[in-house]
């Protein structure tokens, strides 16, 4: 008989956020479900109860960390502009790509369609640090600060947001 090796919280919450990503890009948002991820992750229906609570609270967390995964590869998109290596133009790609693609906007719909208001909330959030974070690394660095670049960042990201719901 094969022994499984004990994860630590961490690594079994970013399993099961990974599990639930996945069902959420091949089956849609009405997929992610305790007992869906749990099958995935080879987790019992109790083990992800602890983690996250309820269905509810998986979901809330999988939008947190679509939000983050996002925010942080847009992020290095800016970054990788100030030298050079990136354009303007890929940044607002990849922000419409990553909201359709990676099925954010698609669970934000769902869980504002079943009565679940905050939902909008982590991925507002994210945004908005991801937004102040790289304009004060920016001016950390020196640059000049471009309160426009700022802004017009934050609008295409919302855009891309609102576009995908």
């Amino acid at each position: 008989m094969a022994t499984r090796k004990r994860l630590s919280p961490e690594e079994s919450r970013a399993g099961a956020l990974e599990a639930a990503r996945d069902l959420l890009i091949e089956a849609g948002p009405q997929a992610v479900t305790l007992k869906a991820v749990g099958a995935r992750v080879g987790r019992t229906h109790a083990n992800l109860l602890h983690h996250f609570g309820s269905a509810a609270g998986l979901q809330h967390a999988l939008g947190a960390y679509l939000a983050q995964s996002v925010c942080d590869r847009i992020a290095a998109t800016i970054r990788a502009g100030r030298v050079g290596a990136a354009s303007p133009r890929m940044v607002v790609d990849q922000a419409f790509d990553a909201f359709d693609g990676e099925g954010g906007g698609a669970l934000v719909s769902w869980l504002l369609a079943t009565g679940q208001e905050d939902a909008l909330e982590p991925f507002v959030k994210a945004i908005h640090e991801m937004i102040e974070d790289v304009h004060r690394e920016g001016e950390a660095a020196g640059l000049a600060a471009d309160r426009d670049a700022l802004e017009s960042t934050l609008t295409v990201v919302l855009l891309a947001l609102g576009q995908s719901l």
